[in-house]
């Protein structure tokens, strides 16, 4: 009979909306056998179904193979549910106050194309005109420094299939600081700050005193080996005039070599780890900035019977 990976654990788990709730001996199929912690948590939180978490601890995990007790065809495969953290882009969007909205025009028509083709075939050619700080982008260490690197020469290790830590950091400071990083493990990570920004995205109040991560939050990452820094608000720096046009965070980040992405969206939709990010923009040389199509894939296992798990299926009031 074939084998199943799991991973038995306490855990305790506290909510963004208050209360929390504890659990000993709970027991989720894993992958494989080297399973880390943050998956693990993923895998949990997903089981449960719990929204709103605000973090996951576990203890004394213990990680063991059985028999697969589920379909004879053999263990179950972990799924995978993709999740949209990209804002749409359309003709006459305003993405940065003082910034000109992308112009999308036709190049060639489906009408005009007719003549060009074999009858029944026809095609749309679009032109689109836009600065490259529109939407959900990416800023490269180029974007600050003249000797920097371009997107083109980004290596893909550090912009896609990252794992992520999102920061809860909804109804807080404007400023992120060090005390809500202090707390997480960023090295090699995505570090996703989740300000709830975006709620104000294509409004005026978008820009009016928006959250941004502060210069000792940003060095913080540096020191800590953050392999990209993502929020889901208008710029990652203070762009009030309370900021005076200083840019440490972008000076920071982009200085170490760690790619930006602003604009982010849809981050509530995320476990705290588990995640993995991307958010790759095209291979344009002797540029600095280009809008990506940021996305995070979260691992989800197939339903089993919790009974036979030796834990229980909490009800989160």
């Amino acid at each position: 009979m074939p084998l199943q990976h799991r991973a038995e654990f306490d855990a305790v788990v506290t909510f963004r909306n208050g209360g929390g709730l504890q659990t000993r001996g709970f027991r989720v199929d894993v992958p494989h056998a080297d399973v880390t912690e943050s998956e693990i948590a993923s895998l949990f939180v997903t089981a449960c179904r719990l929204l709103m978490v605000d973090r996951v601890e576990l203890s004394g995990i213990r990680i063991f193979a059985e028999p697969h007790l589920g379909t004879p065809g053999g263990p179950s495969e972990p799924r995978t549910r993709f999740v949209e953290l990209s804002h749409v882009i359309g003709a006459g969007t305003v993405t940065y106050p003082g910034l000109p909205a992308p112009e999308i025009t036709p190049h060639l028509t489906r009408e005009a194309s007719r003549d060009v083709y074999a009858e029944g075939t026809e095609f749309a050619i679009d032109r689109i005109s836009m600065v490259g700080n529109t939407g959900t982008y990416l800023d490269s260490p180029f974007h600050r420094y003249a000797d920097g690197t371009d997107l083109a020469g980004l290596p893909l290790e550090r912009l896609a299939d990252l794992p992520a830590v999102v920061v809860r950091a909804v109804g807080g400071a404007r400023g992120v600081g060090v005390d809500t990083l202090e707390h997480l493990t960023v090295a090699g990570h995505a570090v996703l700050l989740h300000t709830g920004g975006d709620a104000h995205w294509g409004t005026p109040a978008y820009a009016e005193d928006a959250p941004f991560l502060t210069e000792a939050g940003a060095r913080w990452l540096v020191d800590h080996g953050a392999a990209l820094v993502g929020i889901d608000a208008v710029n990652i720096d203070d762009a009030s005039p309370a900021g005076g046009g200083a840019r440490p965070a972008h000076t920071l980040l982009l200085g170490a070599g760690i790619p930006v992405v602003e604009h982010l969206t849809g981050l509530e939709n995320l476990p705290p780890t588990g995640a993995r990010f991307t958010a790759a923009p095209p291979r344009v040389s002797g540029f600095g900035t280009f809008p990506v199509r940021a996305y995070a894939s979260v691992p989800e296992l197939e339903p089993h019977d919790h009974r036979r798990s030796g834990g229980w299926l909490p009800t989160q009031g």
